[in-house]
Order: C-alpha cells, then structure tokens, then sequence
C-alpha cells in the first residue's frame, strides 16, 4: 500500500500544499481504528480532535540546493554535511553530501533487491533500514564500508538515535527502541494524540532535545513525541513550504528531518525535492 507505484507515479498528488493544519482526514466511520488517514483527493480536512496540541508553523531561515533525483528516506547533519538515505528499487543509496552546495562527496549504491529507508549515525558507525525485506544495513562512518546487517520485523521506515537507542518507526503507531550493540528490542511505545487515538504512518525520525520528531507520510506535518508515553506533545505544519514554482510532476512527499545540536539548526526536506530548507519554529497563536 504504501511505495507499490512506479517513478512517474509518484507526483505532486501526495504532496497537495494547501491552507489549514494536518492534510489527513479522521475518518471514524471507514477507519476502525480511529488512526489518521490520508484523505483521498489530498484536500486538507483537519477533525477537531487533531487540534488538541500546540502547533508550530516556520520561517525559512535559509535554502539549500538538493539533488532533485534523491528519493529521501533518511537524513542526518553532521559538521558540515548531510548523511542520506534514498530509496526506490535501483536507486536506493547511502549518501555523505555538502549541505551548502548539495554536492554529493561520497556514494555506496544500494542493491536493486533492496529499497532504502531510515538513516542515523551512533557511534561511528551508520544504520541504514529497507522498507520490505526485514533487513537492516551497518556502515562504518569513516569509509562507507559495509560493516554488517542486522534483521528486524515488520517493514522499516524511519530510523534515529537518541544516544542510548535505535529507534525505528515501521508504518504502524508503534515505534521500537533497539539496543545497538545486539539489534534487539528494548522497549516499544505507542504514539497516540488527541483522545489516545492512534498516530501511524509514522516516517522518517529525527531525535531533538528530548524528543522525536516524526514525518507523517502524506502530509506535511511533523509530530513531537514524548519518547517515553508515545504521546504527541506538539505539531509542526510545513504547508506550502515548498513553492509551486519548485515542483514538477515527480515531485513527492515531505520527508527528512534533520537537526544540528551545536547551532541549534533545523533541516528538513522531501522525496524529489530540489530544496533543503533550514527551517525556525515558532508557534501558532
């Protein structure tokens, strides 16, 4: 259900930048679950109940060029550059790119079998998910050299650190913390807003002071979660973040999240996008 169509496929109908908070619908009759759904012609339709955080909206603070051809799944910032992971079946990679130009300094291309997902950078090393194929990847930082590979249940899809742990999203609400050295489960949480309604399609990760940050595909929100009770504390809204004028008929989803602890900075950008943006927060009245 969720990447089964092709390159040209994938177009600017996910991604609908329009006015009003959370692109999704709640639909409580066709979704058992009471879980965020993507609404069909893309038309925001925030439910009231979704309203029960604060939320952000942005100021750009500054645009990078990115390689519009990288379908990104996962980005992490570190002195200076950008970690990346694409995807798509044979054009799935692991990247280290110059954020001020969006040069590509150093590739290992994936196997077309695998299609890339979550990035994060613990220890020296780089965590690299594949969205179906329970299979996980090991990287030393310094070489890009395949270190190992891990297995995991279920599909991955987003992947952080917060120093201690892994921690991978798979689509679901669930979000798993893994122990780095043996790859096991530590502990789960169960990300839920509003009434304790269920959050899924939860994406790429990032981990910030304390929290995570998550993409919810389809839209162009990102949630803050209490990494211990998995609830929503706040929401970010990105609507219109990237102009019409930026997009073409490949152009995707947001996605990817990246933070600078030392500068304080935000990064974030989507698949196919030509932009990265370093974004500030501030809140909504």
């Amino acid at each position: 259900m969720r990447r089964v169509f092709t390159v040209s496929a994938i177009h600017r109908s996910f991604y609908t930048p329009a006015a009003g908070f959370l692109a999704v619908l709640l639909s409580l009759g066709g979704c058992s679950s009471g879980s965020l759904v993507a609404e069909g012609n893309g038309t925001p339709t925030p439910p009231p109940a979704a309203i029960t955080a604060p939320t952000y909206t942005y100021d750009v603070v500054k645009s990078y060029p990115h390689d519009r051809s990288a379908f990104t799944q996962g980005l992490v910032y570190t002195n200076g550059h950008l970690l990346e992971s694409t995807g798509l079946n044979g054009r799935s990679s692991l990247r280290e790119v110059d954020l001020a130009t969006g040069t590509v300094l150093k590739k290992v291309d994936v196997s077309s079998e695998y299609f890339a997902e979550g990035l994060t950078e613990f220890q020296d090393k780089l965590y690299q998910l594949t969205w179906q194929s329970n299979r996980g990847f090991i990287y030393d930082r310094a070489t890009f050299q395949k270190t190992g590979d891990f297995s995991y249940t279920g599909e991955g899809w987003g992947l952080a650190d917060d120093d201690r742990s892994l921690i991978l999203s798979d689509g679901t609400s669930q979000i798993r913390f893994l122990d780095p050295v043996s790859l096991k489960v530590q502990r789960t949480i169960r990300v839920t807003f509003a009434d304790s309604l269920p959050l899924d399609r939860l994406n790429e990760l990032e981990y910030i002071d304390g929290e995570i940050y998550a993409n919810v595909w389809k839209t162009d929100s990102i949630a803050r979660i209490n990494p211990q009770t998995g609830r929503v504390t706040s929401w970010i809204d990105l609507t219109g973040l990237l102009p019409v004028s930026e997009q073409t008929s490949e152009t995707d989803i947001l996605n990817g999240i990246a933070y600078d602890p030392a500068g304080k900075r935000l990064f974030v950008t989507g698949k196919l996008w030509p932009k990265v943006y370093e974004i500030k927060l501030k809140l909504r009245p």
